[in-house]
């Protein structure tokens, strides 16, 4: 829709745009790259959810929504049970964030878009759709999200904001086009979400707690909660992103919103986001892929090493390596620790799930290490970010020898991709004591044959537990559940 030829005609907003494209957006719209890359994001998330489904954090939050959920056609991973599509997509986003292993996207900005893959899943049961309505939405989530990341200069994370803060943007793009509203209903939408969910960096700086990995599937239930409302009526700012006190308003100072919509259809973004080699911060990637690669190739044993020195980008030295990350006592601070991924590299040469545990984290072999990782802000470094991660790792051994390697990206990178077979063996290693190996084939099937799927309701079915341990984790929700059906006198579905 063109804007009439007048002086006296209202500026169209930024939002409008991107809604009148999203909502006319196609399946056949998309590149055999962009739907072959949302399968594989799809089964890396799962994979993520499944392994998630086994975390603290998740069991008290399935223990809340077990109490204040409502009834509905929403499906939670792991516990297979359905509910108002709100709760469902906090559920699975917390599940498929909180181990900090789904993929990764950096530009000036970092973010993690399947993070929102959980809105088109909710939203695509309600409105009883297929397989390729799912992929429009994957995409889309990607689409914007990254270009979200690209827009501002620095980025909002350099501003003392938290990423989650533009997913809250895209969520309701990826929400209300599963819903099928119109783009003007989307374009509320958007308004309803963003304009009330700024997310403060305080969850990634320091200490580190539950919410680190919390907010961002907040930002996606809130952009699921945003298009409900919009779907029934409710109104948002149109002006949210470029008017006055919105988003360029607010968050000074220079935007590039032409990223937002320039070329879009010309390529697709989902084609250039990473994947997650490893389950902690991305900036600590690079450092990980270098550091094992000099350990695995000179055979060093940890007591042979005085001295490892990271030079990598000011923030990562600013926030990976601050006090509280050489004394780390959770997990969200041992993946977001520079200098305790790098001593579990060394200790165990491998970093996996299993580095994460307590029992790894508080391993005297692993801690005594964790003083020798210094950390240093390189400016050369900052000057190639974000076309390269590189990192520059120097070890000296207690023999008086030197090994150094320059890294300019890790593994899961698009210009270093894992492949189909990694992707597969990451979700067989996650899903290993929820789903049982004749369950996870069927998932893995459907993912890679998503266009053939003809209701997303039986695609989630298939991501319910089946192994006995998993098993007990639904039994004291469901009892729950059941506790409230009672109290209410109304049933929910099964």
């Amino acid at each position: 829709m063109s804007v009439p030829n007048s002086s006296s005609a209202p500026k169209e907003t930024i939002t409008a745009r991107m809604a009148r494209w999203a909502a006319g957006l196609q399946f056949k719209d998309l590149s055999a790259e962009a739907v072959y890359q949302a399968k594989r994001f799809l089964l890396d998330s799962v994979g993520c959810a499944l392994g998630g489904y086994l975390q603290h954090d998740v069991k008290i939050a399935l223990e809340v929504l077990a109490e204040i959920a409502g009834p509905g056609k929403a499906t939670v991973i792991g516990t297979g049970q359905q509910m108002d599509p709100v709760s469902a997509s906090l559920a699975n986003a917390l599940m498929i964030r909180c181990m900090d292993y789904n993929d990764i996207y950096w530009k000036q900005d970092p973010s993690h878009p399947s993070d929102i893959f959980p809105a088109a899943m909710a939203c695509c049961e309600r409105g009883r759709c297929n397989g390729r309505e799912l992929m429009v939405g994957l995409v889309l989530g990607h689409e914007f999200e990254m270009r979200l990341c690209e827009a501002a200069f620095p980025g909002v994370r350099e501003r003392g904001w938290h990423h989650a803060t533009l997913t809250a943007f895209v969520s309701p793009i990826v929400a209300g086009r599963a819903l099928h509203l119109s783009w003007e209903q989307i374009q509320h939408a958007i308004g309803i979400s963003a304009s009330r969910h700024c997310t403060l960096g305080a969850v990634t700086a320091g200490k580190l707690t539950m919410m680190k990995n919390t907010v961002d599937p907040m930002a996606t239930q809130s952009g699921v909660l945003a298009a409900l409302l919009a779907e029934k009526g409710y109104t948002g700012p149109e002006h949210v992103i470029d008017g006055k006190e919105g988003l360029t308003h607010v968050f000074k100072p220079e935007w590039k919103l032409e990223l937002l919509t320039e070329g879009l259809g010309d390529s697709w973004r989902i084609t250039q986001c990473g994947m997650k080699a490893f389950p902690t911060e991305a900036l600590t990637h690079t450092p990980i892929s270098a550091v094992l690669d000099l350990v695995k190739a000179n055979d060093l044993k940890p007591e042979q090493v005085a001295k490892i020195q990271i030079r990598s980008l000011a923030r990562a030295a600013d926030i990976l390596s601050d006090p509280s990350k050489y004394d780390p006592h959770t997990r969200e601070t041992a993946d977001h620790s520079l200098p305790y991924v790098i001593a579990a590299a060394l200790v165990e040469r491998q970093v996996t799930p299993v580095q994460f545990t307590m029992e790894k984290i508080l391993d005297p072999r692993i801690r005594a290490q964790l003083n020798k990782v210094e950390v240093v802000a390189d400016p050369e470094i900052e000057k190639v970010f974000p076309a390269l991660q590189r990192v520059i790792v120097h070890i000296d051994t207690t023999e008086g020898h030197s090994f150094d390697k320059q890294l300019d990206y890790p593994k899961g990178d698009p210009r270093n991709p894992l492949t189909d077979k990694e992707v597969e063996e990451k979700f067989a290693a996650l899903a290993e004591g929820v789903l049982t190996p004749g369950a996870q084939q069927r998932v893995k099937d459907a993912i890679w044959n998503l266009e053939r799927v003809g209701s997303i309701s039986e695609l989630m079915a298939l991501m319910k537990a089946d192994v006995r341990k998993a098993k007990s984790l639904k039994a004291r929700t469901k009892s729950r559940v059941h506790a409230k059906t009672r109290k209410n006198h109304k049933p929910l579905p099964a």
